[in-house]
């Protein structure tokens, strides 16, 4: 199995959310591991946040499975139940459909980094805290359907 060199992989910190959305993932940096490696049945990114930065807007996904494995420093789960610290070694599992938004925030001096992984088929979601869902086809739209002047990241 090749060892997989993450600096030679293109770090961004771009977003397809519309503003004011896009503003709270400003100090998100993250490098798509799946994509690079020729991967095409699961998605997998190495995230890093800087202090104040948010890995999202709070969401949840139709028909994919989604995995986190923090790596360095401290962040803060926020999901639908309330607030958990996330450590280096701690690991969070969320199954395809199940309505529990959530969202890391690094609330730290410090960066933090973790690792997400996703599995099945990309059939939307939504955020709960906000007026916006994604569509099957990736598309940002307002909970009655109107759409955002934008398009979704790979």
């Amino acid at each position: 199995m090749p060892k997989i060199d993450l600096e030679a992989i293109e770090q961004r910190n771009t977003t397809g959310y519309p503003a004011p959305f896009n503003a709270d993932v400003a100090g998100r940096h993250f490098r798509r591991i799946a994509s690079a490696t020729g991967l095409s049945h699961m998605g997998a990114s190495h995230v890093v946040l800087k202090p104040g930065g948010w890995s999202s807007q709070r969401h949840w996904h139709m028909g994919e499975d989604e995995l986190l494995i923090m790596l360095s420093g401290e962040a803060v789960l926020v999901e639908d139940d309330g607030r958990t610290v996330l450590r280096p070694g701690d690991i969070c599992a969320w199954p395809r459909d199940v309505e529990n938004g959530h969202h890391l925030i690094n609330e730290s001096n410090a960066d933090c980094s973790f690792l997400a992984v996703s599995a099945g088929p990309d059939l939307g979601g939504s955020y709960p805290d906000i007026d916006m869902m994604w569509t099957e086809d990736g598309a940002f739209r307002h909970k009655d359907g109107t759409p955002y002047p934008t398009e979704r990241m790979a």
